[in-house]
């Protein structure tokens, strides 16, 4: 005798060796033994033979349509299998025909529930026609995956693509059939995501492939700003008029004009310095929607070539410092002995007459380290810069950095026009760059004593063993050489400065200020500045990296020189650009030498290095 029966799922056939009511002893047509609980068996038989009877009852199983069979049933009602095999076949049915339909009531649990052993129960209509569409949605989807993947393995992009691009490279769905052909057809290139999208066409600009990453994960809503009402942005008419001339100081692209200077000659060789800074905060209210936008902004984004400001260019407009215009602004005076020592400081609000806004690529042929040894500067505003270097030189020695190596650094200015890009360098500490950040770093510290000593909060940044940390507590910035130090100095570009100016204006207006120290709001802008000005910095830092490679490609540079750092990590020259060097061999740092670069990739931003020879020194 032999039985048919189900074991985990799987339907089985065996001889009976013994037979022990509730279990069984039973041998496989491969000949395992195995004991198996009497419930399990489904039906017995003596033919056909062990070996023959699975194909044909499987044979028979695959000739069995269950929509027919299905249509045979009772619709909610439960039956058993040989029932229903009885009334198929119209006769008592055979063992394989039996087991024939037990297989195939299995292998359609769409069509039918399995209720217990041997018994079964039709879907009902409405389910298992939600199932069948699903099943052919499947279907479906494995043949446009399957095709999408033929596509994408010849670097064809499928049209189905093209809206769900930003979606698949930055932040995709795993559970869209694009993202799992994408997936197989990586994996089966071995090549990432991007590079693959790259070879199908569907990153044209390597440039903005960065960009668009970067504007998803901050500016999602788009760059562009709501239509405001700027009637809010005037401010007071009563405002004193300053007897000063006023000039700023800045790079040729810079909009954001923020601070300007003047020099007036006092008695006995002394002279009043003083520094005004835009007050955006007068027309600015908190809680505005101005102010709301800024605070979510939080500060101006630099990348080569463009900018993101903080504020819309109106309000740009109504409040930088423009050439022959009256601005409002906070001023703080500086009276100033012949020897360049302060004996005095003032602050107030007031509006000051910009007579000129300098720049840098037309200034410094007039102000650099060569005109000042001649002690005369041929310029408008020569002797007001001749005052401000040595003022500037004379706080740079109180604050004991006058011998300071970052002096020493060069800086990097990108400029990018018709896709071209053009980085020159500029020495760190030249004349005009010591007198902007001198003055800067006076006004910012001092003022920020001014809110300290008077119980007022401000946010304030120090810096003491190579930390630099950002607080509503003054301490000590080392690296600046001062006892604390406020960002108030670029209330445009930077929300820490907005709230810091805003502070400072009640303070001189005797008013309370806005945020105590303690006020949650400002402890909030604290941490999401601190946040996002590092993110907008690596970015700027990134796209800087971009761009250092467009250039060695635009130039056709396969060689250059290059300094070493440490170890094998060097610099190369005319750009800020670090690599490691594996083929380095060791030398000390500072040591100049010659490296070949290849295997540019604009995706990864990356480059192979390889040491050539040292340079003769």
């Amino acid at each position: 005798m032999n039985v048919f029966y189900e074991e985990e799922g799987t339907f089985k056939v065996g001889s009976i060796l013994a037979d022990n009511t509730t279990s069984l002893q039973v041998e496989a047509p491969h000949g395992k033994r195995a004991k198996i609980k009497a419930a399990s068996v489904l039906l017995r038989f003596d033919a056909p033979s062990l070996s023959e009877f699975m194909d044909l009852a499987q044979k028979k199983a695959e000739d069995l349509d269950p929509d027919f069979l299905w249509e045979c049933c009772e619709i909610e009602a439960e039956f058993a299998s040989d029932a229903l095999a009885a009334d198929y076949f119209g006769h008592a049915a055979t063992p394989e025909e039996a087991a024939a339909v037990l297989i195939r009531l299995h292998s359609a649990p769409m069509y039918f529930y399995k209720k217990g052993r041997g018994r079964y129960k039709a879907a009902p209509p409405k389910a298992l026609e939600a199932a069948l569409a699903s099943q052919e949605k499947r279907r479906r989807q494995a043949e446009q995956q399957a095709r999408y993947i033929q596509l994408l393995s010849e670097f064809t992009l499928p049209e189905e693509f093209k809206p769900s691009l930003s979606s698949l490279l930055y932040r995709p769905d795993k559970n869209t059939v694009e993202w799992k052909a994408l997936d197989a057809a990586c994996t089966a290139s071995k090549l990432s995501v991007s590079r693959l999208l790259e070879k199908c066409g569907a990153i044209p600009s390597t440039h903005d492939y960065h960009l668009n990453r970067f504007l998803l994960d901050h500016f999602p809503e788009g760059t562009e700003f709501d239509v405001f009402d700027y009637g809010e942005l005037h401010a007071p008419i009563d405002l004193p008029i300053a007897d000063v001339a006023a000039f700023s100081i800045d790079d040729v692209t810079t909009t954001e004009i923020d601070d300007a200077f003047s020099v007036t000659p006092l008695t006995l060789g002394s002279v009043r310095i003083g520094i005004h800074i835009a007050v955006p905060t007068l027309g600015i209210a908190p809680g505005s929607p101005m102010d709301t936008l800024a605070a979510e902004r939080l500060s101006t984004v630099y990348i080569p070539g463009q900018k993101i400001t903080m504020f819309p260019d109106a309000v740009i407009q109504h409040y930088t410092l423009g050439e022959k215009r009256l601005c409002p602004v906070v001023s703080m005076y500086l009276d100033v002995a012949d020897d360049f020592t302060v004996f005095a400081t003032s602050s107030r609000i007031e509006q000051v007459r910009v007579a000129a806004n300098l720049r840098h690529d037309t200034l410094e042929a007039h102000f650099n380290e060569h005109t000042l040894a001649g002690g005369k500067l041929d310029h408008p505003f020569g002797k007001e810069l001749l005052s401000l270097w040595n003022f500037a030189c004379r706080a740079e020695a109180l604050r004991g950095k006058a011998n300071d190596s970052n002096n020493e650094r060069i800086d990097y200015c990108f400029s990018v026009k018709d896709d071209r890009i053009d980085i020159s360098q500029r020495r760190r500490g030249s004349p005009i760059d010591k007198v902007v950040s001198e003055l800067m770093i006076y006004v910012n510290s001092e003022w920020g004593k001014l809110l300290a000593d008077n119980g007022v909060a401000g946010i304030y940044r120090s810096q003491g063993g190579g930390k630099v940390k950002i607080s509503t507590s003054p301490a000590p910035h080392q690296a600046l050489g001062v006892s604390q130090y406020a960002w108030i100095s670029s209330p445009m570009r930077r929300y820490v400065d907005f709230i810091n100016q805003r502070q400072l204006i009640a303070l001189l207006r005797g008013e309370t200020p806005p945020y105590t120290r303690e006020s949650e709001s400002l402890q909030t802008f604290m941490r999401d500045f601190e946040a996002t000005y590092e993110v907008y910095g690596d970015f700027q830092r990134s796209m800087e990296r971009y761009w250092c490679l467009r250039w060695l490609l635009q130039e056709n540079i396969s060689t250059t020189g290059a300094q070493v750092l440490k170890e094998n990590l060097v610099k190369l020259d005319r750009l800020p650009l670090v690599a490691r060097v594996a083929s380095l061999p060791e030398v000390p740092p500072e040591t100049n030498i010659e490296v070949e670069i290849s295997n540019i990739d604009l995706l990864e931003l990356t480059f192979n290095t390889k040491f050539l020879h040292k340079q003769e020194a």
